[in-house]
């Protein structure tokens, strides 16, 4: 497909095939129509011996992609029946998966901004570049959703608490801190990635890679480990923020008022998915688990407010449903990982459904 108003631009230079997602005014915002295009294309070139290399990127100066279209969710939570977005995770998830599993390299460009689904067709590659200017997040907690497309697999995966600390806050994080959760592979400088990305025409992925990758600017986390590692080793999200205001150091303050201003109900239903995601192992048996989290989440109160008062109305003050962490039971986490019976992803192995039901 080519045309500058096609969602994803598609071109192969020498070895390398690229694709560019390209809705910039978007900061190239996923939707089923792009999953789809991504995945056509990756099966084709996955069967063209003439391409050895799969690039992706994103257009425009800002970023490679802020997330999944979030507002078109918000209207099927609201106005319809939820099965518009179950589609669209369904294919998107698949999609993760599949570009974990990718035969060829996949060298995900992570410059610039990369949220939500950005982190899905970008931090499950093989290749993982960041840049100076990377802006890392999972910030679903803040629309009163839970981390989705692998990302409680990704972060399950980070040293020590890291991860819990990304996936219940949504803190950004830029190249040093992105190599250290396991997020990303290599850093290189901005200024570079033309001539990186033009080198993969001609050059295997090492080759390119030697030629400019750089030593990352150091990140904030590892000096913050004793007390991040302490606070969030937690069993529940009350004494998670007890330990983080009991700590003294102010940036663990401020780590608890950021905490305390996202969707009680998203936080402890994201705790539960990060302690579940290490003891599910696999990326597909997450998957699926993000899959029962996120049908379930549509039902919720809590997603429409939260895409109202982040992106629609912008008034950044969301009214939560419960309103308080006290108020969300440990049986309104457990409905979001009931079973889906027919409707599972599909994705596990079948002992998925009956480990995770008993």
């Amino acid at each position: 497909m080519t045309g500058g108003e096609a969602p994803v631009l598609l071109h192969t230079a020498g070895r390398a095939a690229h694709l560019t997602l390209n809705r910039p005014r978007a900061l190239n915002a996923l939707n089923h129509a792009m999953v789809r295009l991504i995945d056509e294309a990756l099966t084709a070139w996955e069967h063209d011996p003439a391409v050895e290399t799969v690039v992706i990127t994103g257009a425009g100066e800002r970023g490679l992609c802020a997330g999944g279209d979030i507002r078109v969710v918000h209207d099927d939570a609201r106005d319809g029946d939820g099965t518009a977005s179950a589609a669209f995770w369904r294919d998107e998830y698949h999609l993760n998966a599949r570009i974990a599993r990718y035969p060829k390299p996949y060298v995900a460009v992570m410059d610039g901004i990369v949220m939500g689904g950005g982190v899905g067709v970008s931090a499950h590659g093989s290749v993982r570049i960041v840049t100076e200017r990377s802006r890392i997040a999972m910030p679903e907690t803040g629309i009163g959703f839970v981390p989705d497309v692998g990302g409680t697999h990704l972060l399950a995966l980070a040293p020590g608490e890291l991860g819990t600390l990304l996936a219940l806050t949504g803190t950004q994080i830029g190249a040093g801190d992105a190599l250290l959760c396991g997020l990303a592979d290599h850093y290189v400088p901005s200024g570079s990635l033309r001539d990186f990305v033009d080198d993969l025409a001609d050059l295997p992925v090492g080759a390119a890679l030697d030629r400019h990758v750089r030593p990352a600017p150091d990140g904030e986390l590892a000096g913050r480990r004793e007390w991040i590692d302490a606070c969030f080793a937690a069993d529940t999200a009350e004494e998670i923020v007890r330990r983080l205001l009991a700590h003294g150091d102010p940036a663990a303050n401020e780590t608890a008022e950021t905490l305390l201003a996202k969707s009680p109900t998203a936080v402890k239903v994201t705790l539960a998915a990060m302690r579940r995601a290490r003891r599910l192992g696999s990326l597909e048996r997450v998957l699926e688990q993000e899959y029962r989290v996120s049908c379930a989440a549509l039902a919720t109160a809590d997603l429409v407010e939260g895409v109202r008062a982040q992106v629609i109305d912008k008034d950044r003050d969301p009214r939560w449903s419960p309103p308080a962490l006290a108020d969300v039971t440990d049986a309104d986490v457990e409905r979001f990982f009931a079973p889906l019976g027919d409707r599972e992803l599909g994705l596990a192995q079948p002992d998925f459904r009956q480990e995770t039901a008993s």
